[in-house]
């Protein structure tokens, strides 16, 4: 457990460039309240206290702004950046060395018992406002755009963009076990991608239109000169 926390420690260490020193982390940041609280809300919860964990976790929101059901498995080394608004649900699992921004949930979308969370695996970036909705998985080391709307499974070392969110595999020259990649605002505009698509197509289309309709003018042309 001391690891772990010593982990905790470390992660916004060298995720977050505003972070000074230990004992500011310790004092000033909720993200790490929040992860603390649930560590404990989680342990009450696995013991059966469910009521005392879910009291420990209504006391952590309303001390940090951060809702994380006890219920929910959560990896050393993850980080909340300002975290106001982020909503984890009981059946999301978080893998090792993730980090979430601000307005981020991960959320359920059926009412039924049993997985109806996201599953986000391990190194996963998930950008300000972007929902997670369902017992989905995010693959390791990919990185979800800023307030992206992500309904489906997504590869690993991809980027999402969008609502719905659409996925394009990371840059070829992206090397795992580099250091994180929290740049969520730099993501593909799949939007002006199908444009200049649809542009592309049309002016073939057109093309083929004109080369079609030129067609009978040549053979009158030709027949005129033959008699």
């Amino acid at each position: 457990m001391l690891a772990t926390l010593r982990r905790d420690i470390q992660a916004f260490k060298e995720r977050d460039p505003a972070a000074r020193t230990t004992l500011e982390i310790l004092l000033c940041y909720p993200g790490l309240h929040a992860l603390w609280f649930h560590r404990l809300a989680h342990w009450l919860w696995c013991h059966r206290l469910f009521l005392l964990g879910r009291l420990v976790s209504h006391w952590s929101r309303f001390l940090t702004g951060i809702e994380i059901h006890p219920g929910a498995v959560i990896g050393p080394g993850l980080v909340i950046d300002h975290g106001m608004g982020t909503v984890i649900g009981e059946t999301a699992e978080i893998g090792e060395d993730v980090t979430l921004y601000h307005n981020v949930t991960l959320g359920g979308v059926d009412l039924k018992k049993g997985k109806r969370h996201p599953t986000v695996e391990d190194r996963v970036v998930i950008g300000a406002g972007a929902q997670v909705l369902g017992a989905i998985r995010i693959g390791a080391h990919s990185r979800i755009g800023a307030n992206a709307v992500v309904v489906k499974d997504v590869e690993p070392d991809s980027v999402v963009v969008g609502v719905p969110g659409r996925a394009r595999p990371r840059h070829p020259h992206y090397e795992v076990g580099a250091e994180p990649d929290l740049h969520h605002n730099r993501v593909p505009d799949v939007t002006m991608e199908m444009i200049q698509d649809l542009h592309r197509r049309l002016c073939a289309l057109e093309e083929e239109v004109a080369r079609l309709r030129s067609q009978p003018l040549r053979s009158a042309e030709e027949g005129v000169h033959a008699r």
